[in-house]
């Protein structure tokens, strides 16, 4: 008895880890992150993986100075030390650009290079876009 238990759990264990393996399917989910498109820093989702992810956006700020400003939110760093930001080219389309910050003043960081004044730039969901499109969690 006790090894017929172990093999119904064996079987239905295995059934779960081979159930995706003949999906042919390219098309994405409803909810997914369709990837990487032409360019190599340009993360396209669909709206709904958005709103899953609470994607927020504000606009880079100029300062009195001439410099522009973002919330040090919008702010990531590679593992090289690299700062980049979420740039959006269009709904649902996101750009990682390079910035170099002068300084943080508490939640805001101040950008000796950057986007221009007015660019709308991601608050929530960088680390998920960045995975996104370095292939961090992917399966394949």
């Amino acid at each position: 008895m006790q090894y017929r238990r172990r093999a119904l759990v064996v079987l239905f264990v295995a059934s779960l880890a081979l159930s995706g393996c003949g999906n042919s399917s390219d098309a994405a989910p409803a909810g997914a992150v369709e990837g990487v498109t032409g360019n190599p820093l340009e993360v396209t989702v669909s709206a709904k993986a958005a709103e899953r992810l609470g994607i927020q956006t504000t606009e880079v700020k100029g300062t009195l100075a001439g410099r522009t400003s973002v919330p040090y939110a919008a702010v990531l760093y590679d593992a090289q030390g690299d700062t980049w930001v979420y740039a959006t080219s269009a709904q649902d389309v996101f750009v990682r650009t390079q910035v170099r910050v002068d300084r943080i003043d508490g939640d805001v960081a101040l950008l000796l290079d950057g986007p221009p004044s007015g660019t709308s730039v991601v608050t929530v969901g960088l680390a998920e876009l960045y995975g996104a499109e370095t292939g961090v969690g992917d399966p394949e």
